[in-house]
C-alpha cells in the first residue's frame, strides 16, 4: 500500500461558487465535517478543527493553515501539523471543483503522510484513518450540499 495519497471523487448538483462555499466557510463545513470549524478563509489564516466525543464530552482540536483561496475552483490547507506552532510538517488538503454536467465534481486529495516521518505501524494507522474518515465524510459533503441547494 502506498499511504501517500488519498482521493475521493463526488458529483453533486449544484454550482462550483455553491459548493466553493460549503468547502471553504467555516459555517458550512461544520454542518458536514467538524463539529466546530474555525478559520478565515484567507490564504495564510491559522485556523482550527473541533471534533467533539459524543459519549464522553471530550473534545479534539486539530491547527490547520489555509494555503490556497481559488473561488470556485480550489480551497486547500494544511493540517495535523508535526509541531503546535504549525511550523512542522503537516497533511495537505486540497478540494478541487470542476463543472460537470450542470453540476460539479468534487475531488479531495490528502497528501503529506509519508513526510511526517511517522514509524510505519503509525503510518499504517493514521492513513487507514484518514480512509475511513473521509469515505464518511465526502457522502455527507454531498448530502448537505443538497439539502442546501434544494432549500427555497
Amino acid at each position: 500500500m502506498e499511504q501517500g495519497t488519498i482521493e475521493r471523487d463526488i458529483h453533486v448538483n449544484a454550482s462550483p461558487e455553491v459548493v466553493f462555499e460549503v468547502v471553504s466557510q467555516p459555517e458550512h463545513m461544520r454542518e458536514w465535517w467538524p463539529d466546530d470549524a474555525r478559520f478565515e478563509s484567507v490564504a495564510g489564516a491559522p485556523g482550527e478543527l473541533v471534533w467533539r466525543d459524543t459519549d464522553t464530552g471530550e473534545t479534539k482540536t486539530v491547527a490547520l493553515a489555509v494555503v490556497e483561496v481559488d473561488p470556485p475552483k480550489r480551497f486547500s490547507f494544511r493540517w495535523c501539523f508535526t509541531d503546535p506552532d504549525r511550523s512542522g510538517q503537516a497533511l495537505f488538503v486540497t478540494f478541487d471543483l470542476v463543472p460537470s454536467g450542470g453540476g460539479t465534481l468534487i475531488r479531495m486529495t490528502e497528501t503529506g503522510f509519508r513526510e511526517l516521518g511517522w514509524e510505519v505501524a503509525v503510518l499504517e494507522e493514521q492513513y487507514r484513518d484518514h480512509e475511513n474518515g473521509w469515505d464518511h465524510y465526502m457522502p455527507r459533503l454531498g448530502e448537505y450540499v443538497a439539502r442546501l441547494v434544494a432549500t427555497p
